[in-house]
């Protein structure tokens, strides 16, 4: 790869990056915002982007509409917020609150009001899956196995070619997919196994065995791995569609299964039992959004359903400045009978921003370390 086609990189993949990134914050933002209103609370601002503002305007209730100049984010500001991590302004305790004062509102309101975010970003993958299952349906390959690798777990647990996968730990396995789902999430864990070979069904055991793999751009991620290979150009354009409640139902089962590897994987990273160089930036999203975009339109709507649930979860984690830290005042407050004092509040957020300032460089010194291992190793 030239040095050019490097840096010209991520330029290929900034529209699709940028669609998925506003869809996703606005459904964020707008969560906040609708529930919000409903709870009475005056919204002063809606605000796509940060930093100055391009275009905007002003809706009856009073509320700024507005897109800024810098895409990564969003905030909704209401009466009574300092800035727009939604601290508490400055006034003296004694000061009256306005009826439509977010900070004056039952313990309760603030807190829906907060959780509305990220369950707003459960609820557009929800609604992703759902219609992606019933309109278009799921692409699918058979569980077929063309190819067993020497040496590898598959051989040792006695798969042959031309085997049918039919069932992995007691879960039928209609797609090849399905069978990789599974292996991925054993751990290397012994898995018993049916597979149809010949018009039988031959019940063996399979040892996954770990092996850390490319992610794509330049950087490692440690996957169980069967060793087996299966051709997609020798199958058909097989899809299954489902009805609307079936689809629904998928569409929960598939943004909880997110939930949970994702959850996984940081309480693995938590404990040391996950490298923090896996943590991706902006730039790997966005060659994330620009490779499903180039797959086409189902690839995509999955992409941002997945990055939708994963800011979800991570608005959700217990950390001032994001949505689980405020969450957890909330908790300390009810418990207490009473707020936290302003200084213990503002050190929160203070040590809340350098986590996630931290994050973030990780996230962008991990992508441009893979962008030169790609460059490097070209």
């Amino acid at each position: 790869m030239e040095l050019s086609s490097l840096v010209n990189l991520p330029l290929g993949y900034i529209l699709p990056f940028l669609v998925a990134i506003t869809i996703i914050v606005f459904v964020h933002e707008f969560g906040h915002f609708q529930v919000a209103r409903w709870c009475g609370v005056k919204v002063e601002a809606f605000s796509i982007g940060f930093g100055k503002e391009i275009v905007g305007w002003v809706d009856r209730h009073g509320t700024r509409w507005k897109i800024c100049w810098l895409p990564l984010g969003g905030y909704v500001r209401f009466e009574g917020d300092a800035n727009a991590a939604s601290m508490p302004g400055s006034e003296p305790a004694v000061a009256p609150r306005g009826p439509g004062n977010f900070h004056g509102k039952p313990i309760w309101q603030r807190a829906a009001v907060v959780a509305a975010g990220p369950i707003a970003n459960f609820i557009l993958a929800i609604a992703i899956f759902t219609a992606a299952y019933s309109i278009i349906g799921v692409p699918y390959s058979e569980p077929r196995v063309d190819e067993v690798i020497a040496g590898s777990a598959a051989e040792n647990a006695g798969l042959k070619p031309g085997d049918f996968i039919r069932k992995v730990d007691g879960s039928d396995t209609k797609s090849f997919g399905a069978v990789q789902e599974i292996v991925f999430q054993s751990g290397g864990q012994s898995l018993p196994i049916v597979v149809e070979r010949a018009g039988s069904l031959i019940e063996l055991t399979l040892t996954p065995r770990v092996e850390e793999m490319p992610d794509g751009f330049g950087g490692k991620i440690k996957v169980a791995l069967m060793g087996v290979r299966h051709n997609p150009a020798t199958d058909k354009a097989l899809y299954e569609r489902y009805s609307l409640p079936q689809a629904f139902a998928k569409g929960i089962e598939r943004t909880w299964y997110i939930i949970a590897t994702t959850g996984h994987y940081v309480g693995k990273l938590f404990t040391g039992n996950e490298s923090i160089d896996q943590i991706g930036g902006p730039i790997a999203m966005a060659k994330g959004a620009g490779d499903t975009a180039s797959s086409g339109g189902l690839a995509f709507i999955s992409f941002v359903a997945l990055l939708s649930v994963s800011i979800g979860l991570i608005n959700l984690f217990p950390v001032p400045m994001l949505d689980g830290g405020h969450l957890a005042f909330y908790a300390v407050e009810a418990l207490r009978g009473k707020p936290l004092g302003p200084n213990a509040q503002e050190w929160g957020y203070r040590i809340g921003f350098s986590f996630v300032v931290m994050l973030m460089l990780i996230g962008i010194w991990n992508d441009v370390v893979r962008m030169v291992s790609v460059y490097l190793g070209s």
